[in-house]
């Protein structure tokens, strides 16, 4: 036994040996390969580079490292730069793209490229080339040439390699970890921005006698991956930190999908203003699972056009928060409505159609009078909004973007609105109609007892209506409000406390003499309001809405300018009859306290 085990371990090693010799001696052979056709490979690989793209790049490098018996090579310093001089002829002939690209590298990765396939069959098949590391800049210029131009090269480079290979293909090529930045020519000034920690992936570029024009292809490629993680971007006024948690974009799908996106306020509510240096809205956004179908890559590639057939948004919310303690900095929000800011997006842009799940929002404002914060809400927001663009071909076909949508006011009250923005409008006009029912009415305590100084002590919301038209000036409609067993307390601020206090008599004399307790009221007649609002030009889109609202919903309760002036003097009255009376009360004292000095 013991005999036959060292038989078997002499075999072993003597198959090991020849093995090891045999590796050794085809490793060597692979190196002398390599370094007999290193400078073949060099002239041929820039000659390829040179040819594949009509001239327009070339690459730089400074060693080519093979390994003829794994199929592997690499390329260090790697540069691929454009001819301007080629670049400017192209354009002369109106062939030029519009985009040229400079990439800079340490090392490019060529994975299996199949010596056997190559040298027996013509055939250059390589599995991947890796980019890592590279800092890429895309410079755009947009040609009229280009418009209706196929994503396709003008000249098939086949027409180069046939005279060597009858094929050149790549599954993947892999630029990992790319510095990026875009620079947008298409400007007065040129503009540009930057991008770190982005991940692209070209799948199954391929030059074949038929791969130029075969429409399943854009670029001789077939697909195209993006995928960016963990992007943080400080804003430029250093107020917001803007995140994304994981970006992901296939180009055969036309799927974008994100999977957290945030806006988050560096500063609290209340250091927000003080840091901006005037009363200033602050935005606190997240949305989760954002989709984008349909999106045409190569559109965006030569136009920089994001068009899209429908985009989602599931779960989310929007809280917008203004100190109007702190001065107003008096700019006029003129052109700052949602369609107006629209048309002020950079590159083009164009979704059919948004849908909007889960969504809240959130308007709240500190009042500098009550010192109190006062807020309304519109929770689990729903609905869609169609033709988002800022397009000019499509607003002159169909000018105005359209939204429905479904909430519940303050978590409680069923609302649906309808929004019509005119995209076309150069004074921001937009109409609005919906329909709020089933709400008690004390949950707007929230807003109207820190901003309005009234309480609503009871009270039924049956139904409120409205349709409003409006512009960047003015808001005309009207507003019919159904409610019953309305009861209100009119507050005020007392010097020295952080609290609000009840009018009592004042209240109950608003209530007997000047609220309409209900609407209906007992003889069945039914009260509608006017809507003729004039918009404070500095106010924001949302409060102009509020307020334009709240004007509908005083006049019908009774409080319209002539009641309020009513209830302001009999306040006078009052407080002129409390000092009268205290007058009379001192001069009683002093009577008193005269006697008993006698």
């Amino acid at each position: 036994m013991i005999k036959t085990s060292r038989k078997t371990f002499t075999i072993l090693k003597w198959i090991a040996g020849i093995v090891f010799v045999l590796f050794m001696t085809a490793d060597a052979a692979s190196w002398y390969l390599s370094s007999k056709r290193r400078p073949i490979v060099t002239k041929e690989l820039k000659d390829l580079v040179l040819h594949a793209t009509d001239s327009l790049y070339r690459i730089e490098f400074s060693t080519v490292n093979s390994n003829y018996l794994l199929g592997n090579a690499s390329i260090l310093d790697v540069h691929i730069l454009p001819d301007t001089n080629i670049y400017n002829k192209l354009v002369r002939l109106k062939h030029a793209p519009n985009n040229i690209y400079e990439v800079r590298l340490k090392k490019l990765t060529i994975w299996n490229f199949h010596p056997l396939r190559l040298f027996r069959d013509k055939k250059l098949e390589v599995d991947q080339l890796l980019f890592e590391h590279p800092s890429v800049v895309m410079i755009n210029k947009q040609f009229e040439f280009n418009e209706n131009r196929p994503a396709r090269p003008y000249r098939s480079p086949y027409a180069y390699i046939s005279k060597f290979l009858k094929k050149v293909s790549v599954k993947s090529i892999d630029l990992k970890d790319i510095s990026f930045k875009y620079v947008n020519k298409n400007l007065a000034v040129p503009e540009s921005d930057s991008l770190d920690n982005l991940n692209i992936t070209f799948k199954d570029w391929l030059i074949d006698p038929h791969s130029a024009t075969d429409p399943s292809r854009f670029y001789l490629l077939k697909d195209v991956l993006i995928n960016l993680n963990d992007y943080d971007f400080a804003t430029p006024d250093s107020l917001y930190h803007m995140r994304i948690n994981a970006l992901s974009f296939r180009a055969s799908t036309g799927l974008l999908h994100i999977n957290r996106f945030s806006l988050t306020p560096r500063y609290t509510e209340m250091d927000f203003g003080p840091a901006a240096g005037y009363a200033k809205d602050r935005f606190n956004i997240q949305m989760t699972d954002i989709r984008l179908t349909g999106i045409d890559l190569p559109l965006y590639v030569k136009k920089l056009q994001l068009s899209a057939n429908d985009m989602t948004i599931d779960n989310g919310f929007v809280n917008v928060f203004n100190n109007n303690e702190l001065p107003s900095r008096g700019v006029v929000r003129m052109g700052k409505f949602p369609h107006q800011l629209l048309q002020t997006v950079k590159g083009q842009l164009s979704v059919k159609k948004l849908h909007l799940n889960n969504v809240d929002f959130s308007y709240a404002l500190f009042d500098r009078y009550t010192r109190q914060k006062g807020k309304i809400s519109f929770e689990n927001t729903s609905g869609t909004i169609s033709n988002v663009t800022n397009e000019t071909r499509v607003k002159q076909k169909n000018p105005f973007m359209l939204a429905s949508l479904d909430s519940y006011m303050m978590g409680q009250g069923k609302l649906h609105v309808n929004f019509k923005f005119d995209l076309n409008a150069k004074n921001g006009a937009f109409a609005y109609n919906g329909e709020l029912t089933n709400m008690k009415g004390s949950v707007l305590n929230k807003i109207t007892k820190p901003l309005g100084l009234v309480q609503v002590k009871s009270g039924e919301v049956k139904k409120l209506t409205f349709n409003v038209i409006a512009d960047e000036k003015q808001a005309k409609g009207n507003l019919a409000f159904a409610y019953d067993d309305l009861s209100i307390g009119l507050l005020k601020k007392v010097e020295g406390k952080n609290r609000l206090v009840k009018q009592g008599l004042i209240s109950m004399l608003a209530n007997a003499l000047v609220i309409n307790p209900a609407n209906p009221n007992k003889t069945g007649q039914f009260i509608t309001a006017p809507i003729d609002f004039q918009r404070d030009p500095t106010n924001s889109f949302f409060s102009f809405i509020w307020q334009s609202l709240f004007q509908g919903i005083k006049y019908t309760v009774g409080l319209t300018p002539k009641k309020e002036a009513e209830i302001a003097a009999k306040i006078a009255e009052f407080e002129k009859m409390k000092a009268d009376r205290e007058v009379r009360r001192e001069n009683r004292q002093r009577r008193h306290d005269a006697r008993g000095r006698k």
